[in-house]
């Protein structure tokens, strides 16, 4: 007699959610441990909040006349400081980025062993053609909605990674959303 999980018809499916669920988890946890409970990480944090809402701020105060030229030396400033900041904080996240990279590389190696040459899922239409190379990987077979397991994990570890980061509070400040290691270039400058 098979286990009835096995017997279930969406059981190859939840299994790929449920370990997609547990790996979100993982890294959040280890996330947790290398970056979000330290000093420097809070520190930065409390920095780039308090910039980014001084930059707005700034933003809707409207002067005119001789005092204008000075507010956008000080608008120039902060900008800098909050940029500065949002680099400082990718920065530190680069270590546990290579934890979880390593730990997402294990488990999709594990599942792909595991799910290899099997479809987990029916999509409920075809998708395109760019995306159906992706959905249909390693699948043996014609049908467009036949989901692979590669697929319906990297669905599910953006969505719930993602949605995990804001429950517990730890996505990323508002003022570094743009920013990062290549933010996007200044128009002023340019």
């Amino acid at each position: 007699m098979a286990p009835p999980l096995t017997s279930f018809k969406y059981s190859d499916s939840l299994v790929v959610v449920g370990i997609s669920f547990c790996t979100a988890f993982l890294c959040e946890a280890i996330s947790w441990l290398l970056i979000y409970r330290t000093n420097s990480y809070k520190s930065l944090r409390s920095t780039i909040d308090k910039a980014s809402k001084k930059l707005e701020t700034m933003k809707t105060v409207d002067t005119k006349g001789p005092s204008k030229k000075s507010k956008t030396k000080k608008i120039d400033r902060v900008e800098t400081s909050l940029k500065e900041s949002s680099r400082d904080l990718s920065l530190s996240k680069i270590k546990s980025g290579v934890v979880v990279a390593l730990v997402l590389f294990v488990v999709f190696g594990f599942l792909n062993s595991l799910f290899e040459g099997k479809s987990v899922a029916k999509l409920p239409f075809s998708p395109a053609g760019f995306v159906q190379k992706m959905s249909h990987r390693g699948i043996p077979g014609d049908d467009p909605t036949d989901c692979s397991m590669a697929f319906l994990y990297f669905l599910c570890s953006i969505s719930i990674r993602t949605n995990l980061q804001k429950f517990l509070g730890f996505a990323p400040p508002r003022g570094a959303a743009g920013a990062g290691l290549f933010p996007m270039p200044d128009p002023k400058t340019n």
